[in-house]
């Protein structure tokens, strides 16, 4: 299976990659202005949806839109989705990394206060692990959202329940690298926990020299 690298600049000369399997469309995240990124997001839907009408790729692209704020707000710099087929049922899962801005009250063991914080937060079964590039933490849970009646089937609002892992990889610059997996279909979850566990492992920090830098802890 082919891979494909990823970076994005963790401040303070910190570098992070990680890799992405075979597979993952990327949203567009640099645009001029809105009405480019809605026409990056409408060409995204004709190569993402080939067999769909357009008015089916306009709500998609729409849907799209709507998350930016929410990327933004969380520092989302990577944002990608999958679509496979696992015994017979069409699934899909999506990919968020973001940066973020640890606690000052983090202290010397930025993992520990996350893992105590995220299980204050009550959002899912937390644990704290090491990777090849230092300590982090994992959540796993659900989450529901309602999804707008006009991208239903029956025309109303219907719940979404949605499973997800999410990692904090704290950074010795007083910043974390979030990563996180969500999917709507519960048949993939095994296939996409998997897929997830590896783009995990492969993440890596590089300092301004390109030498790897693993994280103390």
């Amino acid at each position: 299976m082919e891979e494909d690298s990823r970076s994005l600049a963790g401040g303070d000369g910190i570098e992070v990659r990680w890799v992405m399997p075979e597979g993952f469309l990327e949203l567009p995240f640099e645009a001029e202005d809105l009405d480019d990124l809605a026409d990056q997001l409408l060409a995204f839907a004709a190569t993402t949806l080939p067999g769909a009408d357009e008015e089916v790729r306009v709500q998609w692209a729409v849907m799209c839109a709507l998350n930016y704020d929410d990327f933004i707000e969380a520092g989302v710099q990577y944002a990608g989705f999958v679509t496979t087929e696992v015994e017979g049922v069409r699934c899909t899962a999506t990919v968020n990394v973001s940066m973020t801005d640890l606690d000052e009250r983090a202290g010397r063991n930025p993992a520990g206060f996350i893992a105590t914080t995220m299980r204050h937060l009550d959002i899912g079964e937390v644990t704290e692990v090491m990777l090849p590039c230092g300590p982090a933490v994992t959540c796993v849970g659900s989450r529901q959202a309602m999804v707008d009646a006009a991208l239903t089937q029956t025309g109303q609002a219907e719940p979404l329940t949605t499973s997800f892992i999410q990692v904090q990889i704290p950074v010795k610059n007083g910043t974390a690298v979030v990563l996180e997996m969500g999917t709507p279909t519960a048949e993939g979850w095994d296939t996409f926990s998997a897929m997830f566990a590896g783009i995990v492992k492969s993440v890596r920090f590089f300092d301004d020299e390109g030498a790897t830098v693993v994280m103390p802890g």
